[in-house]
């Protein structure tokens, strides 16, 4: 059941709103500068797990709350990527603990439905700059984690980010087994 309800949101997808500042591309490492808007999100924080695990856990509850679970009753469609912010430790590895934030589609930024589900949260959020590198495939945490460390390695020395929190973003539905387009966001201070 659960598919049936994902493929009719996928349906209805809009974009996070940015603006590509700048693109660089250096020891084969592709990346793009961006300005992403802020607005209002909904979030889920899930401690004590290990990131795919927590993920598992989280993802769920914010395509609901989209599909319909809320006091509304209404479907919202979807917005990509998806993203969750993870917390790496000094060795580059990722603290058990994740936040997913999936931005509210515009013509429900004014006024969200309240989630039925209270470990939703509707928060607003400061436009943010970003360098992003892209990637394929099923993305599991390691992937992200050396995506990550890849741009964080490029950027040295031109550009400086935080060292306390990443974003990993997905753009596709699960079913979707090919071309598929996973991103690592380091957040420019």
């Amino acid at each position: 059941m659960l598919g049936v309800i994902k493929n009719s949101l996928f349906g209805s997808t809009e974009t996070w709103p940015w603006q590509v500042l700048s693109k660089g591309d250096k020891e084969e490492v592709s990346y793009e500068e961006r300005a992403c808007e802020g607005g209002k999100f909904a979030t889920v924080e899930v401690k004590d797990k290990p990131v795919d695990e927590a993920l598992r856990e989280a993802m769920p509850k914010v395509v609901k709350y989209v599909g319909g679970t809320n006091d509304k009753g209404i479907g919202m469609g979807m917005t990509v990527p998806i993203s969750f912010a993870v917390f790496p430790n000094e060795d580059g590895s990722l603290q058990k603990k994740l936040k997913v934030w999936f931005r509210i589609p515009n013509q429900f930024q004014s006024d969200p439905p309240v989630p039925s589900d209270d470990s939703i949260k509707i928060e607003e959020r400061e436009g943010i700059t970003i360098y992003s590198k892209q990637f394929g495939g099923y993305a599991k945490e390691a992937d992200y984690v050396s995506h990550a460390a890849q741009l964080r390695t490029a950027l040295e020395g031109t550009a400086a980010c935080r060292n306390d929190i990443y974003f990993c973003t997905g753009y596709d539905p699960p079913m979707k087994p090919y071309g598929r387009r996973n991103e690592v966001w380091l957040w420019k201070t």
